[in-house]
């Protein structure tokens, strides 16, 4: 079921495209991932590369990849990609494992694929995904 509304969402946005949608944002919340990887700035740019490779998008300069936070709460690795049909940002929260990862483009992907390839690059249990069209 959870497929096929994903098939018929980027159905939709391939087929609004044309007229009014100017393109689709998915904030994805993956939960209780590897705490090696999402602490590490390396593994984190070759995740990058690896998600423009695979839902191909054209990254426009590097990635970069900067640890902040004084409060444990938010302590972790930020992450920001710019690509030629938009951006891909993430944080790494160190304190609960959890990453927050958005991807928006004016061009087409399918967010389940984003999702399934981040959960599973960085060994998260569980994720939740919420997808905007935009206008």
């Amino acid at each position: 079921m959870k497929r096929m509304m994903l098939a018929n969402t980027q159905a939709n946005f391939k087929e609004q495209t044309a007229s009014d949608v100017w393109g689709i944002a998915s904030a994805i919340d993956i939960y209780d991932c590897n705490p090696f990887k999402i602490r590490d700035a390396e593994t984190i740019k070759t995740f990058v590369v690896e998600l423009c490779d695979l839902i191909q998008m054209r990254r426009f300069g590097e990635t970069q990849v900067v640890h902040f936070g004084e409060d444990e709460k938010v302590a972790g690795f930020s992450m920001v990609q710019l690509i030629e049909t938009s951006l891909i940002s993430a944080h790494f929260a160190n304190l609960t494992n959890t990453i927050y990862l958005d991807v928006f483009s004016c061009k087409a992907y399918d967010p389940e694929v984003v999702r399934n390839f981040a959960q599973n690059y960085f060994n998260g249990h569980t994720s939740r995904i919420n997808v905007t069209m935009r206008y």
